[in-house]
């Protein structure tokens, strides 16, 4: 404890060893913005489609009718603009940087919207990255919203972590893969959003199996499912599998992501948001 010490928290900056109420870290919406409810989308691991899984449910949201916004927060790896075939810069307003507009109405703000170049590599360290995802919180007019989905990088890093104590996340949803090293790479999800005191509200195991075209069998490519077993151990209310289809990944190719229909997704992002 310093010699300087006040003993009251309330007004001391410090997070130190005797601080006996939590440091908030939480930051500002900006000013002219409303956002009802805050989705956050994570995987343990990078490969697994969580970019996917972050654009159909803002989609399956917007078919229902909300007003939604997706802040792409996985800054050395965004996605997010090209599944929506979204191109050039956005601008600055009186009321903040102004996130662009897909067809069907979802705002949407990524550092490939700020650079020249979107090819160009993102050589930032971890800090600089986890103030640029703050920033899209605070500088960014998100207008009136239902429901903000964030998509985050991969891992328990600097990036989930300033998500997790800055942003008033309301439930977080998982994804995974059928392997085997997916129990653990779940738990790694599921402990974190814990630690934050964040409940995990779905887990989503993509390309859980091939549909065959002739038959319609499923076939499990890589590994018989787990997602129902890994939910009920962790105790993760909704569930949906995801198949490997090959149209999935040409219409984001395309930009054309608000074409795709899963039903059954559909029905989870329901429950979920």
């Amino acid at each position: 404890m310093s010699e300087e010490c006040t003993h009251n928290c309330s007004t001391c900056g410090k997070n130190c060893g005797d601080r006996k109420e939590k440091f908030d870290f939480s930051a500002k919406l900006n000013a002219a913005s409303r956002v009802g409810k805050v989705i956050a989308v994570a995987s343990g691991k990078g490969g697994v489609g969580k970019s996917f899984v972050t654009t159909m449910l803002a989609v399956a949201a917007a078919k229902r009718g909300l007003k939604v916004g997706i802040l792409d927060a996985d800054v050395t790896g965004p996605s997010i603009p090209k599944a929506f075939g979204l191109a050039g810069s956005t601008y600055k307003s009186d009321d903040g940087i102004e996130p662009t507009m897909t067809n069907t109405g979802i705002r949407v703000i990524s550092l490939n919207m700020l650079v020249e170049d979107p090819s160009d590599p993102v050589v930032w360290r971890g800090p600089v990255i986890a103030g640029l995802v703050k920033q899209f919180w605070t500088d960014v007019h998100w207008g009136e919203l239902d429901v903000m989905f964030v998509d985050m990088p991969p891992g328990t890093g600097d990036v989930p972590l300033t998500v997790f104590q800055s942003l008033p996340v309301d439930g977080v949803v998982v994804v995974s893969s059928p392997q085997e090293l997916v129990e653990m790479i779940v738990s790694k999800s599921v402990k974190m959003a814990k630690m934050m005191e964040k409940p995990v509200v779905g887990l989503v195991e993509n390309m859980s199996y091939l549909k065959c075209p002739d038959c319609g069998k499923e076939i499990p490519v890589f590994g018989e499912s787990k997602a129902e077993a890994i939910a009920k151990k962790f105790g993760i209310p909704e569930v949906v599998r995801l198949p490997v289809d090959p149209s999935f990944a040409a219409s984001i190719d395309a930009g054309a992501a608000e074409l795709i229909e899963i039903p059954a997704f559909e029905e989870f992002a329901g429950k979920v948001v």
